[in-house]
């Protein structure tokens, strides 16, 4: 690409942004580096329009990161639940408590300094201080590295982390120039709604976008060939039985998932890998003829990579024994407050309602 294409391109981007880009979303209206990091957590793999409600409970309830420092992790997982990788929550969480203890409750205000705390790369470091301290950092998120490979024409495969350095170097080189404190903000947003809005991954819009005539996929014709990425996660699938222990007085036994792996942390209920040790489990609690067992309709969860093939079943009555040492009997008032995945907590809602 010709330095003749380049120059100018982020005052068309800043232009554009004012005129046509999104302008209403309400951490759009601050410059706060608490609710700027906040919706950019959320935003991680999430459209804008789940995270609306989220962003504004949490904001009701967590109105400062003191605030959130000073949770419980199961509050702040609660909350979260329904969003999805929930390591995002719990390096939320992690990252206030390190920001009042170690940065005396104020965010640094440099993307170096952002990057070294806990959930936060390089790009989210860098939205948040071009966003709140306009800062001329670039970012890279899935919808600007998009804009930014398609319009150079960046045919470099990204599965190599030597490429990706190439890329954040091109990005830098394409920042505002003046104005900064304007127009680093305005810049950085205009990249991510050219991306959320026309640049899409599919039929791309390239004759609304500012930047058509200079863009080397669309002057080329093919802009769905970018980026390239040859590397890419395999999809599996894993079949899990649920056990869902319910005590005479309807209240459910729930457990701590491991710290790593798939919903890490989390309250859950006991997970077993075939039906065989599931019902061993069962015969463990004691007098079989005090229990009785349900088998309800398997349901497929979908994660990134993931198909989770679920298959509840239901044990009720008098159990005997205590399932384990780890976990303990929840109340549906309870279960409501606690950091449950979403299949989980929809699982027991649809029994509460249906069933008890």
């Amino acid at each position: 690409m010709s330095a003749l294409d380049r120059d100018g391109v982020a005052e068309l981007v800043v232009a554009w942004q004012g005129s046509h880009g999104r302008n209403h979303l309400p951490w759009q209206q601050t410059r706060d580096p608490y609710r700027v990091w906040l919706s950019e957590i959320m935003l991680q793999q999430t459209q804008v329009t789940t995270v609306l409600d989220y962003y504004a409970r949490f904001l009701v309830r967590f109105p400062d990161v003191a605030a959130l420092a000073r949770a419980d992790q199961d509050e702040v997982m609660g909350l979260w639940s329904g969003l999805g990788y929930y390591t995002r929550a719990r390096n939320l969480h992690r990252c206030a408590q390190q920001v009042v203890v170690e940065h005396g409750g104020s965010f640094p205000r440099t993307a170096e300094m952002l990057a070294t705390l806990p959930g936060i790369g390089r790009s989210t470091a860098g939205a948040i201080a071009a966003f709140c301290f306009s800062e001329r950092v670039p970012i890279l998120d899935a919808n600007v590295r998009r804009v930014l490979t398609r319009f150079l024409g960046f045919e470099k495969d990204l599965a190599s982390s030597g490429n990706e350095r190439l890329l954040w170097n091109e990005a830098e080189s394409l920042l505002p120039q003046r104005n900064l404190l304007t127009a680093m903000p305005r810049y950085t947003q205009g990249l991510m709604d050219l991306g959320a809005s026309i640049c899409t991954p599919r039929a791309p819009r390239c004759g609304q976008c500012p930047l058509t005539n200079r863009c080397v996929a669309a002057k080329g014709g093919d802009p769905e060939r970018y980026p390239v990425k040859t590397r890419r996660l395999a999809r599996r699938s894993e079949s899990w039985q649920l056990l869902v222990l319910r005590s005479s007085g309807g209240r459910v036994w729930l457990q701590r998932r491991p710290s790593v792996g798939i919903w890490a942390g989390m309250h859950c209920v006991p997970v077993f890998a075939d039906s065989t040790s599931l019902r061993g489990y069962v015969a463990s609690l004691g007098d079989a003829s005090r229990i009785s067992c349900n088998e309800l309709q398997p349901f497929l969860h979908v994660l990134t990579h993931r198909d989770l093939h679920l298959h509840p079943v239901v044990v009720t009555g008098s159990i005997p024994n205590q399932p384990t040492e780890e976990g303990a009997w929840f109340g549906v008032d309870e279960w409501a407050s606690i950091g449950l995945p979403a299949p989980i907590r929809k699982l027991l809602d649809s029994m509460q309602a249906q069933l008890w």
